[in-house]
């Protein structure tokens, strides 16, 4: 496992991420969309346009101006980021006391855009009463801008998908019998805090016997018993930045039966979908891809979710890859490939890997070995 003050180093010479290019695009789209002021309160939307990690944060962002609206509590931290990222953004810092900035900010306007996708209908109203404007509901714009990453991001999802790695080479043994999912999961997540995380990038799944045919189980206290199998689909975050990989397997070995059809044939479908992802392939091509093997095994009823989703400052981002999915893959995009399985009482199988789009192809950002 890579030690914690050698990934701190890593990031040291990590590519620098172009924050400073980013408020320029998104104004681009508002006045493709028409909307004259975006009112941004998606946290890691905020982080994107300027580097604030902080957890109260509203971003004003206008055709010259941006301003980053926080409170006491990042009155230092806040234009520290700020200006470590090149962003050209004012910092208001709200006192108790003083009038609010933003109805300040929307004086002279009469309508502002909000972030439909995130703010909930009673802050909305709250919104339009405080500030006295029309309110408009966006979808995507800022989303939009996330899904094709540049080099330094993409380093930073490399960066924590090798943090994963690391840890599951170093809980890896302790998948047998006896072992207790919870705390399989928790060794985890410790060992991905002392590779270098920050965090991790969701909640650990374990999930063992027939626990393993619910695609999202919480890992418990179920003890692994001799024949199971196990799902464990895990990540870490890196620099705000996050991977996301799962693996399956059988205690005791992969042996006969369903639960050994179901772990090559999963592996099959997952190999299938990777190998057309590339530049300008339809997203609903992969999920496909990936849904034709599985028909084949007569698992097809089994696959019950998405193919894939995108991955970034958040764990699920645009865009997805599915049978209802619209729009073709793009250079630079990172997105998962986990075509999965699930027989209720038996148990479930999914492989997952964390993917580069390239012109030609992808490149693999997980590493784990895939063994049967």
């Amino acid at each position: 496992m890579i030690s914690h003050n050698a990934m701190a180093g890593l990031l040291e010479d990590l590519p620098p991420m172009r924050v400073a290019e980013r408020l320029g695009r998104l104004r681009d789209h508002l006045d493709e969309a028409g909307v004259g002021v975006l009112l941004v309160t998606t946290s890691s939307n905020v982080r994107y346009l300027t580097g604030f990690t902080g957890s109260a944060g509203t971003l004003w962002v206008d055709g010259v101006r941006a301003v980053l609206v926080t409170d006491g509590r990042y009155k230092d931290q806040a234009p520290d980021q700020v200006e470590a990222v090149g962003a050209d953004v004012e910092v208001i810092v709200s006192g108790r006391e003083s009038s609010s900035p933003l109805r300040l900010l929307s004086a002279e306007v009469d309508e502002i855009g909000l972030e439909a996708d995130s703010i909930a209908w009673a802050e909305q109203r709250r919104l339009a009463d405080l500030l006295e404007v029309k309110v408009l509901a966006t979808e995507g714009l800022v989303e939009g801008l996330r899904e094709v990453k540049d080099e330094g991001e993409v380093a930073r999802i490399a960066a924590a998908a090798v943090v994963a790695d690391g840890a599951l080479a170093s809980v890896g043994p302790t998948f047998e019998v006896g072992a207790v999912e919870g705390e399989v999961a928790a060794a985890l997540d410790h060992a991905m805090r002392l590779g270098g995380a920050s965090d991790r990038a969701f909640e650990t799944i374990v999930a063992s016997g027939p626990n393993s045919a619910l695609p999202h189980a919480r890992p418990g206290q179920r003890s692994l018993e001799d024949g199971d199998l196990v799902v464990c689909d895990f990540g870490a975050v890196f620099d705000g930045y996050r991977s996301d990989m799962t693996r399956s397997m059988r205690v005791g070995g992969t042996g006969a039966g369903l639960e050994a059809e179901m772990l090559a044939a999963v592996l099959e479908a997952q190999a299938a979908g990777l190998a057309i992802v590339a530049d300008g392939v339809a997203v609903a091509e992969v999920d496909a891809a990936c849904r034709a093997v599985l028909a084949e095994a007569g698992l097809a009823s089994a696959f019950t979710h998405g193919t894939g989703h995108g991955v970034g400052l958040d764990v699920h981002e645009r865009p997805g890859l599915s049978s209802a999915a619209t729009g073709s893959l793009r250079t630079g995009q990172v997105v998962t490939v986990e075509p999965g399985v699930y027989v209720a009482g038996l148990g479930g199988v999914r492989w997952e890997d964390t993917v580069l789009v390239t012109d030609d192809g992808h490149r693999l950002l997980t590493g784990s070995p895939k063994e049967l």
